[in-house]
């Protein structure tokens, strides 16, 4: 336990937490023994804004366990907080509700968090990354022992040192789990912070530069070289050591960066510490150009004793925190603990409202404001590199003025805002606002022969990205249609008076062509589905996106398990199902729609939910009854999923085999999937009256995969036959990984990964070894620790085409939707637009390669495992199968 600081002080930071928790104490006396504690901070939170107008501190803060934070010094926060009020008031609010209000001193008290950062995280390095040191040292030395020599720079000589960039490239080539230099940089710093490795001068900072660093061992002259039995004995430790280090590697180079003083910090490291911001909940709805100067004050401190007192209560505020790992309780004097903060929080006791905004720029109508803009320097990431001129970007506006100013401002090339405007106009300017705004039909003819010569080619671009992006849905929506058609006539009569207009018609007229010929394809056309939602076309045999013009033919159940077959449009309301029941029926009166898992869970379907079809869970099924009747409803026999497994079937398929037919499938569900079904999905597909049929059975094939892997192992009642099981399961996971079908690779790790496969500790104990050190490295590709980091490296080094981790991509949209409002004082919130796009701009990358077959195997006959792959029979009871994994492998006393 240690005492950040007391209540009373005078502070002089602002904190986040980064890792550990933090106990918040406030006393009403003036003996700090009296304190009692309100609440306790964890990861992400952040407190300290007492600072903005120097009263004390209010409570005591006192750290519960290990802890790390970082710091904004009090000068550097109040800059910041002048520049950036509007955005960051919101970011000040007590997560806990507002405390109590009794006399003057009592209405400001704070909780804020201090930390001290030593130079040397340990001065005893721990026993594992003592043994890292040691088994990298012998590996060196064993494979590239001209790595570790005596060397001499400026006249003087540095005994037995390797060079940093040596050892970030001898540290990549040794393992598949290393994809960055700035990875291999973390797993360094981490044997640098216990001492296991050492700067020859003492810096704390690991570079991949030409410095010279030192291991622990050859600190001493007479350094033994090791035996070949040590040699051996590294060998197969070091696959193991380097998934350790790749795991703990990241939060090692992020303490690094943040140690360094705010003015030393490069431009990679702010990028690093900018994405880490990314993620703080209680950051989530600033914007992209608050997080970035956060990201060049930001200081970090550490905590590793719990109940150490951040600052007491009546103490003087300087400084401003977040909770990046741990907790901390708020304590008041006499009342002790009040709530308690955990990751992703922040305090807030006072909102300072100062109206200083230098790098905002608002256009107001009638004392209201219509825009605001933000100036971001020349020469910032976010700004074009070698532009001179600072650059504006839309923070919020009306949508009519967000639209004037992108066709303003807005080059023929286009930009990624304009492409921003056009990805996400559905959320605050539907077409039907949209379209007659890019063709005013008021106004004289000179007014409308000044807005052609003006606006005109800039229209044209934005209407081109506007049809591109939509393709063949605006198929399904007759006002567009109208409005492209209406658009194309006049675009035509301007050219004749308009010469410059020419170049462009080409191109419209092509888009206006490919959009009418694609209508009358026959595989477009109306389309009727059966219940398992097969759109495979008869000719190619590859599936074809679900529309919502297209009818599909569904079984709803009742109370005795009799059902009855209904066709009905596939964006159908729930009111609209239960009325088609009805007519079946004969009589309705009273009827509801439920859907019902195969574990018996029951959800009640509001009336106006569209397309609820494809959103039951895999052997899910919808259930229509009177509403009396809710409680008694039972799931089907036919729910509970297969008796046997089908290891006889598919042990005889090749894994590369079943890899290649899994990811041909996937590919074909992710190419149905249209962008816009991610916007309908995170703002919710009933406020836009739209099917997401094609993303649902995109994630649902996801759930599907992983619960085939536990079905199949927990159906194989010979031990010998899981084993077997647990290998072709990890090389199926392996040749995904390699046809870079993550979706399906993750699917089969969390399969592997269900605690009732897990917990089959007879089985995972004769698992080879070499097949151990596969899974692990592979299960640390999922730890989601700093926000899927591991993954998010792995990723990034891939080229299209690429199978995303699709859930993870909602994940992110909806951390982002939740976080930001959708508008701001009427305005829309453009930066939070901007967010939600570019997460969207992910899986536009990912296609924009199409997917190559392998020559190996595309000339193959595999109908089978075609149709093996296609045609998963799972259970998804996750009772169920815990329940045959304890028959399988009892609990041991």
């Amino acid at each position: 336990m240690q005492i950040l600081f007391r209540q009373g002080d005078i502070g002089t930071n602002w904190y986040a937490v980064l890792t550990g928790s933090l106990d918040v104490k406030v006393s009403d006396t003036s003996n700090h023994q009296d304190a009692v504690t309100i609440c306790t901070l964890g990861i992400g939170t952040a407190f300290g804004e007492s600072i903005l107008d120097n009263t004390p501190r209010h409570a005591t803060i006192v750290t519960r366990e290990n802890s790390e934070l970082l710091r904004i010094e009090q000068k550097d926060f109040k800059a910041l907080w002048e520049k950036y009020r509007q955005y960051m008031s919101g970011l000040l609010a007590p997560p806990y509700g507002v405390m109590e209000t009794g006399s003057n001193n009592d209405r400001h008290r704070h909780p804020v968090i201090m930390w001290h950062v030593p130079l040397r995280v340990t001065s005893v390095p721990s026993e594992k990354i003592l043994r890292a040191g040691k088994v990298l040292r012998t590996a060196i030395l064993s494979r590239a022992p001209h790595m570790i020599r005596d060397r001499k720079y400026h006249l003087k000589t540095y005994r037995q040192c390797c060079v940093g960039t040596e050892l970030v490239d001898w540290i990549m080539q040794q393992s598949s789990c290393v994809h960055l230099r700035t990875q291999a940089v973390g797993m360094w710093q981490v044997l640098l912070e216990d001492g296991v490795l050492n700067h020859v001068d003492q810096e704390q900072h690991f570079q991949d530069k030409y410095l010279f660093y030192r291991f622990l061992d050859d600190e001493h002259e007479d350094a033994p070289m090791p035996t070949e039995e040590e040699k051996k004995e590294c060998d197969e430790e070091l696959q193991d050591i380097m998934l350790l280090l790749s795991q703990i590697g990241p939060d090692a180079h992020m303490r690094m960066i943040l140690r360094k003083p705010p003015g030393q910090r490069t431009i990679d490291d702010l990028e690093i510490i900018y994405e880490e911001l990314l993620h703080i909940k209680a950051l989530s709805h600033l914007s992209t150009t608050v997080k970035r100067e956060l990201a060049g004050v930001l200081v970090f401190e550490s905590h590793p004793k719990a109940g150490t007192v951040l600052f007491n209560q009546g103490e003087e505020g300087t400084s401003w925190y977040i909770i990046l790992k741990g907790s901390v309780n708020v304590v008041i004097y006499g009342k002790g603990v009040v709530c308690t903060l955990h990751e992703g929080d922040d305090f807030d006791f006072n909102r300072i409202l100062r109206d200083v905004e230098a790098n905002t720029v608002r256009l107001k109508e009638h004392e209201q404001d219509v825009l605001v803009l933000e100036k971001i320097p020349a020469g910032s990431r976010t700004s074009n590199q070698g532009n001179t001129q600072p650059k504006y970007i839309v923070m919020s506006g009306t949508p009519e003025k967000i639209l004037e100013h992108f066709l303003e401002t807005m080059r023929l090339e286009t930009t990624v805002s304009v492409h921003d405007f056009v990805m996400m106009h559905c959320v605050f300017m539907p077409n039907n606002q949209l379209c007659p705004a890019l063709m005013p039909s008021q106004g004289t003819e000179q007014e409308k022969m000044d807005y052609a010569l003006n606006n005109k080619r800039r229209v044209i671009r934005l209407v081109l990205l506007w049809a591109a992006l939509y393709g063949d849905l605006l198929q399904e929506d007759e006002a567009a249609m109208a409005f492209l058609e209406e658009f194309y006539v006049s675009v035509s009569d301007d050219t004749r008076v308009i010469a410059a207009l020419k170049d462009q018609l080409p191109e419209l007229e092509k888009a206006m062509k490919q959009i009418t010929e694609e209508a009358k394809a026959p595989q477009k056309k109306h389309k009727v589905l059966l219940h398992h939602f097969n759109t495979s076309d008869e000719r190619t045999q590859k599936r074809q996106p679900i529309r919502e013009s297209d009818e599909i033919l569904f079984k709803v159940y009742c109370l005795d398990h009799t059902y009855t077959t209904i066709r009905i449009p596939v964006l159908s309301s729930v009111k609209e199902v239960i009325s088609a029941v009805a007519d079946k029926l004969g009589s309705g009166d009273g009827l509801i729609l439920v859907k019902m898992s195969s574990g018996g869970e029951k959800v009640l379907l509001k009336p106006n939910d569209v397309s609820v079809f494809t959103t039951l869970s895999v052997n899910g099924r919808l259930f229509a009854c009177p509403r009396d009747q809710f409680d008694t409803l039972t799931p089907l026999q036919e729910q509970e999923g297969p008796s046997t497994g089908t290891v006889g079937t598919f042990e005889l398929m090749s894994s590369k085999d079943l890899a290649y037919q899994m990811t041909i499938y996937e590919w074909e569900l992710f190419n149905c999937v249209h962008e816009l079904e991610l916007l309908y999905h995170t703002f919710g597909r009933h406020s836009f009256k739209k099917t997401t049929a094609n993303l649902d059975l995109f994630l649902r094939r996801f759930n599907e995969i992983q619960f085939w892997v536990v079905t199949e192992i927990c159906l194989c009642s010979q031990l010998s036959k899981r084993v077997q099981l647990l290998k072709k399961f990890i090389k199926i996971a392996a040749h995904c990984k390699e046809y870079k079908n993550l979706n399906s690779f993750f699917a089969l790790i969390m399969g592997l990964s269900n605690v009732a496969v897990s917990r089959l500790t007879m089985t995972w104990e004769k698992l080879p070894s070499k097949f151990k050190k596969i899974y692990a490295e592979f299960e640390s590709l999922m730890d989601p620790s700093r926000n899927h980091r591991p993954y998010r490296l792995a990723v990034a080094k891939l080229e299209p085409p690429v199978i995303p981790f699709m859930p993870l991509l909602i994940k992110d949209m909806t951390f982002t939707h939740e976080g930001n409002k959708t508008f701001i004082d009427s305005l829309v919130n453009f930066e939070k637009m901007r967010m939600i796009s570019n997460t969207v701009r992910t899986v536009k990358f990912c296609r924009s390669q199409p997917f190559t077959p392998d020559a190996s195997l595309a000339n193959k006959n595999h109908q089978d495992v075609r149709n093996y792959v296609r045609q998963l029979s799972v259970i998804d009871n996750q009772r169920t199968l815990s329940q045959m994994s304890h028959r399988l492998e009892p609990r041991r006393a």
